[in-house]
């Protein structure tokens, strides 16, 4: 018999193995500044002796950011970039779009905070027993790519993390690695479900970054229009996949509700939480956010490892 998420981390927190028979995994929902809330449930993840239960690790965009810092075993330390203000004002910077440069400027936030101010251990998640999927865009033809078997040291991982939150034109042109173009992950696969599925996973634990009544419904006539000439100028082939993307965030909600409560546990922002968005950068509203997530977290765990 299949054991329930609950209880394979239970036992595998219990017995620090993952040589059960049985493929569990983390996903992790990214969304910009709004993964401030699956960075907070990471954070909770540690506190409570869960980093290393896991087979695997799937991010998109800002949740795989989150996921590296789970990997890494600096999630603590990791998590305060978020309430820095002179970290995030460099990162998110409204002016500098109106200038022709870049909204969100990835580069600065793997290059000088993750291998400086605020330092990532890189050869940890290298060497980690649990893998790494970084979910990013292929620019030339819109489809989902796990960037896992590109990484093969701390300069591809480094590279494979802006990638993989590489937001079209508001953080630049296309990332290349290993020969290849990439786009923001969010584009083709914002929750990557389907991938950590035919992987193998078995049981899945995913870290929501939007509550349960905050679900897209579709962006309004002219924004979509503008998205779409955006995609359109720096990656085409990626045009089919941008349009579709609501329609595909929808396949995914009706999969995780058709795979159970048994294979699959949720966890996502509580019912009235602030609603944060993409391109927040004050230090007060994301550290709220984030202990938010973090609660949620320990709210939905703890008596249940536990017991």
């Amino acid at each position: 018999m299949t054991p329930t998420v609950v209880e394979l981390l239970r036992s595998r927190r219990a017995d620090a193995a993952t040589r059960d028979g049985h493929r569990l995994v983390l996903v992790v929902e990214g969304g910009a500044s709004r993964g401030v809330y699956s960075s907070g449930m990471v954070l909770a993840l540690e506190e409570l002796g869960l980093s290393g239960v896991f087979d695997a690790v799937y991010g998109t965009s800002a949740g795989a950011l989150n996921g590296a810092w789970l990997l890494c075993g600096r999630a603590r330390s990791g998590m305060q970039a978020w309430s820095d203000t002179t970290i995030m004002r460099r990162l998110i910077d409204p002016k500098r779009l109106l200038r022709g440069g870049v909204l969100f400027d990835t580069d600065y936030l793997v290059r000088d905070v993750y291998d400086g101010s605020v330092p990532m251990d890189f050869s940890a998640i290298l060497d980690n027993a649990t893998s790494f999927h970084p979910i990013a865009t292929d620019a030339g033809t819109g489809e989902a790519v796990d960037l896992h078997p590109r990484i093969v040291d701390k300069r591809t991982l480094m590279t494979a993390m802006r990638a993989t939150c590489n937001i079209p034109i508001l953080a630049g042109p296309p990332v290349e690695l290993g020969g290849v173009r990439y786009l923001d992950g969010g584009i083709a696969e914002p929750l990557p479900i389907r991938t950590a599925l035919a992987h193998g996973a078995t049981c899945v634990v995913v870290l929501r970054t939007r509550q349960a009544a905050e679900q897209r419904t579709g962006d309004p006539r002219v924004q979509s229009a503008i998205g779409s000439a955006c995609i359109r100028m720096v990656a085409p082939g990626a045009v089919a996949a941008w349009n579709k993307r609501i329609e595909s965030e929808a396949a995914d909600e009706r999969l995780l509700a058709d795979l159970g409560g048994d294979a699959v546990l949720q966890i996502r922002p509580p019912e009235g939480s602030p609603r944060v968005d993409r391109s927040e950068r004050r230090g007060a509203v994301l550290a709220r956010a984030l202990e938010i997530g973090r609660q949620a977290v320990h709210a939905r765990l703890a008596d249940l490892i536990a017991s």
